[in-house]
């Protein structure tokens, strides 16, 4: 499997989309519903670039949601912020209007804001396949982090519809997710399935 020409191709097709507002919508509405079960308190999310699904406004209202539920911890949004050293990720606090700069590779941060830890952690996908595996870009930042996070997030990978691999070969060194949503629903773990 050539990832790199699969990796280019997935990202020109979502970049291409016809439907892709249509698709962000139905996307936010799943994201919504599922967290309504979460008891997390802190999430990590990310930055959308390459025409990726953006998660920050279901979040955004996930948090005001808690507050207006006075839940008895305050909800929290991370956002990744490069280690250059360990090439590993920390979270950041964001929220709407919060100072933010450019990292090495031009996606915003959030700018002098505490690390905080996330108990869930949404995922970007470029593809994803059965098991729970995702393709990223192929930097290994989100599989260095993960394996180095205690304790480890529950992860979730978000992608559209259109992002999913039949033929995909995890590596040693892949993690799978523990859930990936999509613009249809949940489909991974697949529902019915035992044992997850």
């Amino acid at each position: 499997m050539d990832k790199t020409a699969l990796r280019r191709r997935l990202v020109d097709m979502r970049q291409n989309l016809p439907d892709r507002l249509q698709r962000a919508h139905a996307l936010q509405q799943v994201m919504r519903f599922w967290l309504v079960e979460r008891p997390d308190a802190v999430i990590g999310a990310y930055w959308p670039i390459k025409a990726e699904f953006d998660p920050l406004p279901a979040l955004h209202r996930w948090k005001e949601d808690g507050e207006l539920q006075g839940t008895p911890q305050r909800r929290r949004i991370g956002l990744p912020v490069i280690d250059k050293q360990h090439k590993t990720l920390r979270f950041h606090a964001w929220y709407p209007g919060c100072p933010m700069e450019e990292d090495a590779y031009g996606i915003p941060k959030p700018k002098d804001t505490e690390i905080i830890n996330p108990t869930l952690l949404f995922v970007p996908c470029v593809g994803y396949a059965a098991g729970g595996y995702r393709l990223g870009y192929g930097g290994g930042f989100y599989d260095r982090t993960l394996a180095e996070l205690t304790p480890r997030p529950f992860t979730v990978g978000l992608g559209y519809g259109c992002g999913y691999i039949d033929e995909f070969e995890p590596e040693p060194h892949d993690l799978p997710l523990d859930a990936i949503l999509n613009d249809l629903g949940v489909v991974w773990p697949q529902p019915g399935l035992s044992g997850l």
